[in-house]
């Protein structure tokens, strides 16, 4: 053993020896209040300690309470927010629902108004081709629907069946660029041929220069075609110009909105002039 080593136990042993005295001091020397003077170091010493881990387990205490609340808010807006969805869903449905029975209640009243037997039918198609305009219905020939018979709506005439089958049919719109009836202008009826245009107008073609005609008159058809009834709404008169020739240029805005049309009826009734051109002998 080196005299270093025994130097640091003597040492070692000398504050022990101190650090005993103190104890025994503090233990037998009271303070102002009558307590010793130990059992007050010894319960400030702990005291502080409690204090130190009650400290820290309030804080603990306070975060994973606001986790918890925190998670829980989170619960509570994601079911807030889901039931927001649904609710929204289910007004879009009911409002779709709505339009769909104004839409049916229209055709009702048309059904109602005019002489003609119909029936009701909706578009299921609509044609890929801008040069060809046509839509497909969800009735057919086991509906009774033939070709060449007229598809109107509450507004005006629609077009013509060009190709039925048992359960659906293809419908030429009126803005076709191959379709043509026979129409008049209502106010001065002064007649002519309404053609589509594949542009979304309607043009009246073979109206005399003569003829009486302005914008905004109405176009109805004349029935002279043996397909369209009489006196349903073509469009509207939109330009009138002198062509040459004798004869106007006359361009028409339907009166069908060809682009969010969802629900037609087709005439089953014939109209006089195809069923006199039936019935006239070979």
């Amino acid at each position: 053993m080196t005299i270093l080593d025994l130097r640091q136990r003597s040492g070692s042993l000398f504050c022990g020896v101190v650090l005993g005295h103190i104890l025994l001091i503090s233990a037998q020397v009271n303070s102002r209040s009558g307590v010793p003077v130990l059992e007050v170091v010894t319960f400030g010493v702990v005291a502080e300690a409690q204090r130190a881990i009650s400290s820290v387990v309030s804080g603990v205490g306070q975060v994973w309470g606001s986790y918890v609340g925190l998670r829980q808010v989170k619960r509570e807006n994601e079911e807030l927010k889901r039931r927001l969805d649904e609710t929204l869903v289910e007004a879009q449905a009911q409002r779709t629902l709505a339009d769909r029975a104004r839409g049916l209640e229209r055709l009702l009243d048309l059904r109602t108004r005019s002489n003609l037997q119909t029936v009701a039918a909706e578009i299921i198609a609509a044609g890929g081709s801008p040069d060809f305009r046509t839509v497909t219905i969800d009735r057919g020939l086991r509906d009774n629907v033939r070709g060449n018979m007229a598809v109107i709506s509450p507004v005006g005439i629609v077009g013509r069946v060009v190709l039925p089958t048992a359960r659906a049919a293809k419908v030429q719109l009126l803005i076709d660029r191959n379709a043509a009836m026979g129409a008049l202008i209502e106010r001065s009826r002064a007649q002519g041929v309404v053609m589509g245009g594949g542009d979304g107008r309607l043009r009246m073609e073979y109206v005399s220069d003569v003829s009486d005609i302005a914008v905004g008159d109405l176009v109805v058809s004349s029935g002279i075609d043996g397909i369209f009834p009489k006196g349903y709404a073509v469009g509207r008169v939109d330009v009138v110009e002198r062509s040459g020739g004798g004869y106007k240029r006359i361009l028409i805005k339907p009166a069908v909105d060809f682009s969010s049309i969802e629900e037609v009826l087709v005439v089953l009734t014939p109209t006089p002039a195809s069923e006199a051109t039936e019935g006239s002998p070979e």
